[in-house]
C-alpha cells in the first residue's frame, strides 16, 4: 500500500506493567464545535474554557472568523468569540475548508441555510467522499439551495435563504448532526422549527441553545423525542466550560479494562446521559468502572471515571443504544475481542453512513489481529476468547481517527504488536493521544515506525 509523505505509521506494544494514573482528555469535540458556532450567533463576547484545540475544531473557529465573528485565542483552551447576532453572519471571501470534520461541515450547512449569503464548503479527501445529502435535503425545504458533486458530496455551494421557512422534519434515523443542522437553520426562520427523532440522540445543541437564551421545548415520543425551537431569538453571550470528551475518554478507559495491572482515572469527563451508552455497556460486560465527584458545568453533567483491569463477558447490545454511543463501537469491539463469549452489536445502520462504513472497518480491524468477526445485516458479532487476542496485524485506517486509536488500544492488550498504516490524523480529534497513553504506561508503548509496515 502506498503512503503519502505525511503519513505516520504507528505500532502499539504491550506495556511492561499496567496503565496507571490520573489523566485528563481533551475537551468534548461536539460541545467545542457548538460553543464556537453559538458564540458567533450570540450578541456580546462569549468566553470558552477547555476548548478542544484539535484540527477539526480549529476549522470551525476559522470558518466562524470567515463568516464575520471575532474569534481570539487567549491561552490553552481559552477563547473569546464576539458574535454577530442571529442572522448577522456575513459572506465569506473564500472557500470554507472543513478539513476532516463532518460535524463542522454538516452543522455549518444549517448555519448558512438561514443567512442570505453564498458560500462554498470543501474538505480533505476523506470528507469530500462523505455524503451530505441527508443534511442538504431537509435544509433545502427552508429555501436554501445546495449544489454539490454526485451524492451531494463536497465541494458544496450553498445559497442561503433570504426569508428562511421554519422546518418540520422527521429524521429517518437518529442523527445529532442532521437534527442540529435543522435547528441551526431554524434560528433564522420566523415561527417554530420542529424536529422529530425516532430515538433520542445527543442533545448538546438543545442544551446550548437554552444556555444562550433560546426557547426550546423537548417532548418524549415513544423511544424518541419532538424538539421545538422558537425562531429568531436573541442569543446572548454566555460562558461555556467544555467538559472532557467521553468519546476520547473511551480509549484510555477501555485500555485500562483490558491491560492487566491497570487502574486509570480520567478526570472531568462529560456524563450527558445521551453520550454514556458505552459506559453502561461496559458495566453490562462486568467492567470495573466507577464515577466520583459528579457535578454540573455549563449545563452538562461531569464526573471523574475510574477503570480497573478485570475479566469481561460478552454483551448483546440493543439497537436503541446506538445514538448514545455511535462513535464508540470500534473501541467497544476491541473490549469485546478480549471478553469471554460472543458479543452482538445490533442495528448499526447509522455507522454505515459515518466517515466510512465503520462496521466494515471495525470488522477488518479485528480480523487483522486474529479475532473472529461476522457481519449479519446491520449487526456486528465479535467472538471473544476471554484472553488477549493474537494481534500482529496492520490496520488500514483510511483516515478514520477512531479506527486508528481503537487498533492501537487493541495492540496494548494483544500477544503481538499491532500497527496502523497512518496515525497522523488522530490529532484532529485527540491531540496528544500517543503521549497520554505512553505516560500512563510509563513506557513508549505507542511508537512511530520509521518505515511503513507492509499489510
Amino acid at each position: 500500500m502506498g503512503h503519502d509523505t505525511n503519513s505516520r505509521p504507528l505500532r502499539a506494544f504491550r506495556p511492561p506493567q499496567g496503565l496507571t494514573g490520573r489523566l485528563r482528555v481533551a475537551g468534548d469535540k461536539s460541545i467545542s464545535h457548538r460553543a464556537l458556532m453559538f458564540g458567533a450567533l450570540a450578541v456580546g463576547r462569549t468566553e470558552i474554557t477547555g476548548l478542544l484545540e484539535g484540527e477539526d475544531v480549529l476549522r470551525t473557529a476559522a470558518a466562524m472568523r470567515a463568516l464575520g465573528a471575532t474569534v481570539e485565542r487567549l491561552g490553552e483552551g481559552h477563547w473569546i468569540v464576539a458574535g454577530r447576532g442571529v442572522g448577522g453572519l456575513t459572506e465569506p471571501a473564500d472557500v470554507l475548508d472543513m478539513g476532516n470534520s463532518g460535524t463542522a461541515a454538516r452543522l455549518i450547512c444549517g448555519l448558512l441555510a438561514g443567512h442570505p449569503i453564498f458560500a462554498v464548503l470543501t474538505g480533505d479527501a476523506s470528507l469530500r467522499s462523505r455524503p451530505m445529502r441527508r443534511v442538504t435535503e431537509p435544509l433545502a425545504a427552508s429555501g436554501a439551495r445546495f449544489s454539490g458533486r454526485a451524492g451531494g458530496r463536497l465541494p458544496l455551494a450553498v445559497e442561503g435563504a433570504a426569508e428562511p421557512m421554519p422546518l418540520d422534519y422527521t429524521l429517518p434515523i437518529a442523527s445529532a448532526q442532521v437534527k442540529s443542522a435543522v435547528l441551526l437553520a431554524g434560528l433564522c426562520a420566523r415561527g417554530v422549527t420542529r424536529v422529530v427523532e425516532p430515538q433520542a440522540s445527543r442533545d448538546h445543541t438543545e442544551n446550548m441553545l437554552r444556555h444562550f437564551g433560546a426557547t426550546v421545548r423537548v417532548t418524549p415520543q415513544g423511544e424518541g423525542r419532538v424538539i421545538e425551537l422558537d425562531g429568531q431569538p436573541e442569543l446572548v453571550a454566555a460562558p461555556v466550560v467544555v467538559p472532557g470528551d467521553p468519546s476520547s475518554a473511551a480509549f484510555p478507559l477501555v485500555a485500562a479494562l483490558i491491560v492487566p495491572g491497570s487502574a486509570v482515572t480520567v478526570e472531568g469527563v462529560g456524563l450527558n446521559p445521551l453520550r454514556t451508552g458505552l459506559f453502561a455497556t461496559l458495566r453490562n460486560m462486568g467492567a470495573d468502572l466507577s464515577v466520583a465527584n459528579e457535578r454540573t458545568e455549563g449545563g452538562e453533567p461531569v464526573g471523574d471515571l475510574t477503570a480497573r483491569f478485570g475479566p469481561l463477558r460478552a454483551a448483546d447490545v440493543p439497537p436503541e443504544r446506538v445514538p448514545s454511543m455511535v462513535d464508540e463501537y470500534p473501541v467497544l469491539a476491541v473490549a469485546a475481542a478480549c471478553a469471554a463469549g460472543t458479543s452482538r452489536f445490533r442495528g448499526l445502520a447509522e455507522l454505515r453512513v459515518k466517515e466510512s462504513d465503520r462496521v466494515a472497518a471495525t470488522a477488518a480491524l479485528l480480523q487483522a489481529s486474529g479475532v473472529r468477526v461476522e457481519i449479519e445485516g446491520d449487526d456486528l458479532l465479535v467472538h471473544g476468547a476471554g484472553a488477549p487476542p493474537p494481534g500482529g496485524g496492520t490496520v488500514v485506517t483510511r483516515m478514520d481517527h477512531r479506527i486508528a486509536m481503537s487498533a492501537l488500544v487493541l495492540g496494548l492488550a494483544a500477544e503481538r504488536p499491532v500497527a496502523v498504516d497512518d496515525g497522523s490524523f488522530i490529532d484532529t480529534s485527540f491531540p496528544g493521544f500517543a503521549e497520554l497513553i505512553n505516560r500512563a504506561a510509563g513506557a513508549d508503548v505507542l511508537r512511530r515506525l520509521n518505515a511503513a509496515p507492509t499489510p
